[in-house]
């Protein structure tokens, strides 16, 4: 009989403690941790982008600069700014579309252009000079991980919003912005919640940048980096 008591006890005593685990893990889940700080007034810009080569299939982007040279042509050859709405403006052709063709497709499409009524057998090409084609990347668990056009200003909370925002699995007190800053990369923390009830201000994120929020779909690497930086050498090389 003592026998049958204990054993209900210790029944008794092991479903309270899942339940207390599952709790506390349900808890943890919602609320802000981990090593990497909150609210950092000094977390700076990043540095500026280095100048690497562009991809072969790399497509036009509004506010480009093409460097278009024409031979023999010194009147249309020259620097050309893709407008917001895809286009440049050429003399004697006017109008031509750009936007998200290639150079080479752009270098057709002059050449057939200026071949049509000015110039026999026109020989153009075609470079980009400066690109404004820059991302974000957002990754965790959010709707749809991924790389963002950045084409202007842009806050944390707009960046979440273009990966589809955070998931069911998401913890929106956790996320975290890795950003290259004086040669070395550098993170910071800050709690959606908190943003979206204007506790908190909504941070500018920049081409480069890499988010992450965590959760139950964060990847392991991820969750690594999330988890194990050092508190000591945040917003230091690392």
């Amino acid at each position: 009989m003592l026998e049958v008591q204990f054993a209900r006890a210790r029944r008794v005593l092991s479903h309270g403690l899942a339940i207390v685990a599952v709790v506390v893990l349900s808890a943890c889940a919602d609320r802000r941790g981990g090593p990497i700080p909150y609210d950092v007034a000094t977390f700076g810009t990043p540095d500026a982008p280095k100048v690497v080569p562009l991809e072969d299939n790399y497509r036009i982007a509004p506010l480009d600069t093409l460097s278009i040279k024409v031979f023999k042509m010194a009147d249309l050859t020259g620097d050309y700014e893709v407008d917001l709405t895809g286009k440049i403006s050429m003399p004697l052709i006017g109008e031509v579309q750009a936007f998200n063709i290639t150079t080479a497709e752009l270098d057709q499409r002059l050449t057939a252009k200026l071949g049509e009524k000015y110039l026999e057998n026109p020989d153009v090409s075609v470079g980009i000079k400066s690109s404004t084609r820059r991302n974000v990347t957002v990754d965790g668990s959010v709707g749809k991980s991924g790389s963002y056009a950045v084409n202007g200003p842009t806050t944390l909370i707009q960046a979440i919003a273009a990966a589809g925002g955070v998931s069911e699995n998401g913890n929106p007190r956790r996320v975290a912005i890795f950003r290259q800053i004086g040669g070395q990369r550098q993170a910071a923390a800050f709690d959606l919640t908190s943003i979206r009830r204007g506790e908190a201000p909504d941070p500018q994120v920049y081409a480069g940048d890499i988010i992450v929020v965590d959760g139950s779909a964060t990847k392991a690497a991820q969750r690594q980096l999330l988890n194990t930086l050092p508190i000591l050498s945040i917003f230091r090389p690392f």
